[in-house]
């Protein structure tokens, strides 16, 4: 048998040491969870992984079109909880100057096709708008 992709090993408390394919980072939950907040909760990094999915994925189109994308931001503003069953994406987009009005349609569109929006879609609702990441 194969080591999985990704382990999850427990180090103390709620505090696990995730190894991802030859990388290595900590998870944990925020101390008003019974956590230490010695890394991101396991919620924040799925709003981690939207939101970089979010960005390759339009770097990928803009690439294919030529597109400079030099300054491209995506957050994601998360609203209630894994546990709760009221989790809610916001994907805010800050695109670069220099894009036409076309452009912009076009790529805040594609924003809504990466896989992990995809895989999410089905259960948790998410919406996608053009917009200044402070």
């Amino acid at each position: 048998m194969t080591r999985p992709d990704v382990v999850a090993t427990r180090r103390k408390g709620f505090e696990h040491e995730l190894e991802l394919a030859g990388h290595s980072m900590t998870v944990d939950e925020p101390v008003a969870d019974g956590g230490e907040d010695a890394g991101p909760a396991p919620g924040k990094l799925l709003a981690g992984s939207l939101a970089g999915c979010t960005a390759i994925t339009m770097e990928m189109y803009a690439d294919r079109k030529g597109w400079e994308l030099d300054g491209l931001a995506v957050g994601v503003e998360t609203e209630g909880t894994l546990f709760g069953g009221d989790l809610s994406y916001e994907v805010v987009i800050s695109l670069p100057d220099g894009l036409d009005e076309e452009q912009r349609d076009r790529l805040l569109r594609v924003a809504g096709k990466c896989p992990v929006h995809k895989a999410l879609a089905a259960t948790v609702p998410i919406a996608i708008r053009e917009g200044t990441i402070a």
